[in-house]
């Protein structure tokens, strides 16, 4: 007899929905008892008869209590009849089972191999509103499925929290565009909650640091002014444990609850006491699970959550702010059985401008997993439903990995290689290490490394001096050692047990016996699903990488693989513009080339060496953008050189280039005519040189191999040569570099400024009734009238005006101060003064 709850009064409303149609949606509080009563009750619908429900949850934590749950409700005690359970590290089913519970990867992959789920009546998508990839995902894909193969299969999104409209809509019938398309039933089912008191701390936390002092503050408080249990909410494991070292002397018992603990272990969480208890919870409690006598909820305000890196292009988890819908969830579960209290460790101002939901996963995490998973199923993004569809960006980059990885070939499809890896289950790159490995022994050391990089470090960073922290080493090494018996002062235990239990689930998928050791080269294997993350050491610079990416990465001098000549990097941390190596190998070359033989490439050039300030002919071997080795060789081709000095020439700017005065009056010159008269002039501004800087200059620089060299290059000729004579000579009528003043006299045109200038004393402009036309007059030419001592009088580009209008305000002006020069009245009609002899 299954119990009576509140999910029970909408079950007659679902059944009928999912008889007449495929998809539903049921939208329950949480305690109402959707994810145990609903299956029950489904799986002895007449459509389901002889075949199995799959429910899919998204964490394992919530699969193996959903689990139990209902095998206990049905007196079998655990898992393995009836009710099965299936997880990444846990599966026990039989050819009883007609309910098996599932983690969304799973089903993703068990898509793959059995396209057509077959024996599958129904999959159930509990805790759908959190959006994970791999709901999205399986939702896309079991969509297609269904309308491709399986129009009998029925679909189920359960939440509390469900953006009805969109899955509504999504799973409904017809397409979107169709008048006759209609949105999928929802159902809605009462809770049976009791009320929550919330309150909000005056003052908000900015620095997740500071997020362990201040919980264990909050809790030691609640736990004087309230009755029950306390479930906190924190980011992620080292919080909890920082946190539970600092309420040590509190009467009741601390038990931590997240993902990576042990099954006997969240059960202490899980379970109730003979005394009061304080679980401290990542966001693995929000949903989904029920912590009995659970009464007070202190929520930090913060989750881990998974991020698109630009600088790696891979995920990583970073600590932000939860969602007004997440707090709402979390406060939810002091109100299971008796009236309780929320309280949230941030402002009311704050919460107000907290984001409504958060954000899906496909919006914000690395892709190439699911970009694997489209190849191997065999269609494009475009083709299938999705809630929100994957960023393009996103995409691309993926599949470039992918590619790279050798999953995918030239055209985009899936290589033999890359379905082997989509049925591996794990992450691509892991995925192309394991199924790189060939003899048994590599197997294993695949699987343990494989194994190492899901899971997390198991040599914890050590305290140095007060709140200083010391870098584990970096030596993947010593983490295999680990678990096979070795040692380490600050070795994780629990971790080192769920790396083995995850090792051992790949061991299983390569066919390769637990007892088999490990063998074979760690750098080689991590090559093979980390080829962008080869890295040699930087000249003789300790600890200073670059990735084969070409980004720099960095270790600790004192790091035992900071004089590598090269690594295999496995883990990376961005740390500004540069990444930090967490975790990595050895590799020798030999190994490298017989990994990436077509990826090495030998070189003889030259190439200019910035510190010698010189070309200097070289032989390289390459890996990619990395070089391996270099030698000076002592002749190289004289066209390479002059083109490799040229290059650095443009590379610095043009700067180190003899710019005189007339090779700037000469690019100026050519400049305006170019205006005047269009493309037919050649355009020798600095950016047209420094992009055409192997055309002009390289020929000039045959027998020159330094910098220092270009001084005597005849910079305004080696310019002229993009003219010929006529052009020449016209450039010289129109634009020309002098301009003849009265008595004999001349003066240079500055065409390097805004307007061409001619400067000019006054004595030497008298007799001029105007200017001369430049180019025609399509060129402007102004004058710059200067005093005896050199000072501008008046700047005009209409001399002849000037004589009339402004001349004798200037000229009251000059004879006060120079009483000796000459100052006439009407200036057309006065002789200029002649040059001083000599001149």
């Amino acid at each position: 007899m299954l119990p009576d709850l509140p999910v029970t009064q909408a079950l007659p409303a679902l059944t009928a929905a999912l008889r007449a149609g495929s998809n539903a949606l049921l939208i329950a509080p949480p305690g109402a008892g959707k994810t145990t009563l609903v299956p029950l009750v489904l799986k002895d619908e007449p459509w389901a008869a002889g075949r199995k429900i799959l429910v899919l949850e998204p964490r394992r934590v919530a699969a193996r209590a959903a689990a139990r749950r209902m095998a206990e409700l049905l007196g079998e005690g655990a898992p393995g009849h009836t009710i099965g359970l299936a997880t990444r590290l846990d599966r026990a089913v039989s050819a009883a089972t007609r309910v098996e519970v599932v983690t969304e990867g799973l089903l993703v992959r068990r898509l793959q191999s059995d396209p057509g789920l077959e024996g599958i009546a129904a999959v159930l998508f509990d805790e759908a509103h959190e959006r994970n990839l791999d709901t999205d995902l399986a939702l896309a894909l079991c969509l297609d499925l269904q309308r491709a193969l399986r129009p009998e299969l029925r679909l189920l999104a359960m939440s509390a929290t469900l953006d009805g409209g969109i899955f509504a809509g999504l799973m409904g019938s017809g397409a979107a565009a169709d008048a006759t398309a209609t949105d999928a039933p929802t159902i809605e089912s009462l809770g049976r909650a009791w009320p929550v008191t919330i309150e909000h701390r005056p003052r908000d936390i900015q620095n997740p640091r500071d997020l362990p002092e201040a919980m264990a503050a909050a809790i030691r408080t609640a736990l004087k002014a309230h009755e029950g249990d306390i479930l906190a909410f924190l980011p992620g494991w080292g919080e909890i444990r920082r946190t539970a070292e600092r309420l040590g002397g509190i009467e009741a018992d601390i038990r931590s609850l997240h993902g990576e603990m042990p099954p006997a272990e969240q059960d202490l969480a899980l379970n109730p006491g003979p005394r009061r208890k304080v679980v401290l919870a990542t966001s693995i409690a929000e949903t989904s699970l029920t912590v009995p006598g659970v009464r007070i909820v202190v929520d930090g305000g913060f989750r881990r959550a998974p991020r698109l890196d630009p600088a790696t292009g891979l995920s990583r988890l970073v600590t932000v702010r939860i969602s007004k819908a997440a707090a709402e969830q979390r406060a939810g579960r002091a109100g299971r059985t008796a009236p309780g209290v929320a309280i949230r460790l941030w402002s009311e101002a704050l919460h107000r401008g907290l984001a409504p939901q958060d954000r899906p996963a496909i919006l914000e995490e690395e892709l190439s997993g699911l970009a694997l998973d489209l190849a191997a199923w065999g269609t494009e993004p475009a083709a299938l439903s999705w809630l929100d569809p994957p960023p393009a960006g996103a995409m691309a980059a993926a599949q470039a990995l992918l590619a790279e990885l050798d999953a995918l070939d030239g055209a985009g499809r899936v290589t033999a290689i890359g379905r082997r890896m989509a049925r591996l289950g794990t992450h691509p790159r892991l995925a192309r290490m394991l199924a790189a490995a060939e003899t048994e022994g590599e197997k294993a050391m695949a699987a343990d490394l494989a194994a190492l990089l899901e899971e997390r470090d198991p040599i914890r960073r050590a305290n140095a001096r007060g709140s200083d922290i010391r870098e584990a080493p970096a030596d993947i090494g010593l983490r295999l050692d680990l678990l096979h018996g070795g040692d380490h002062p600050n070795a994780d235990r629990p971790a080192i047990q769920r790396i083995r239990r995850a090792a051992a689930l790949h061991r299983r998928r390569l066919g390769v016996h637990g007892s088999v050791y490990p063998e074979g080269d760690p750098g080689a294997l991590l090559a093979a699903g980390f080829p962008d993350r080869i890295a040699a050491m930087r000249g003789v610079m300790a600890g200073a990488f670059r990735l084969a990416s070409g980004q720099g990465a960095r270790l600790a001098t004192t790091d035992s693989l900071a004089k590598s000549p090269l690594l295999a990097v496995a883990d990376l941390e961005l740390q500004g513009t540069d990444a930090r190596i967490r975790m990595a190998a050895r590799i020798d070359r030999a190994a490298l080339e017989a990994r990436f033989p077509e990826r090495f490439v030998q070189e003889e050039g030259a190439a200019f060496d910035a510190r010698a300030g010189a070309v200097q002919a070289r032989r390289r071997l390459r890996f990619g953008p990395l070089v391996l080795e270099e030698a000076t060789i002592p002749h190289a081709d004289p066209a390479a050189v002059a083109a490799a000095l040229a290059t650095a020439v443009a590379e610095r700017s043009l700067r180190d280039l003899p710019w005189g005065e007339g090779a700037r009056q000469l690019q100026a010159r050519i400049g305006w005519m170019r205006q005047a008269e269009g493309d037919s002039w050649p355009d020798l501004s600095d950016s047209s040189l420094i992009a055409t800087v192997q055309d002009w200059l390289a020929p000039q620089l045959h027998g020159k191999t330094r910098l220092t060299e270009l001084a005597g290059l005849n910079l305004p000729d080696i310019l002229l040569q993009s003219l010929p004579w006529d052009r020449r000579q016209r450039l010289n009528a129109s634009l020309p570099a002098r301009l003849p003043l009265p008595m004999g006299r001349s003066a240079t045109i500055d065409y390097a400024r805004e307007v061409p200038t001619l400067e000019a004393r006054a004595q030497h402009l008298y007799s001029l009734s105007g200017l001369p036309k430049l180019a025609e007059g399509r060129v402007p030419l102004q004058v710059a009238l200067l005093s005896p001592a050199g000072r501008p009088i008046a700047v005009t580009g209409d001399l002849a005006g000037f004589w009339k209008a402004g001349w004798l305000d200037a000229r009251k002006d000059m004879r006060g101060r120079y009483p000796k020069h000459n100052w006439p009245e009407d200036p057309t009609t006065a002789q200029a003064d002649p040059p001083k002899p000599g001149r």
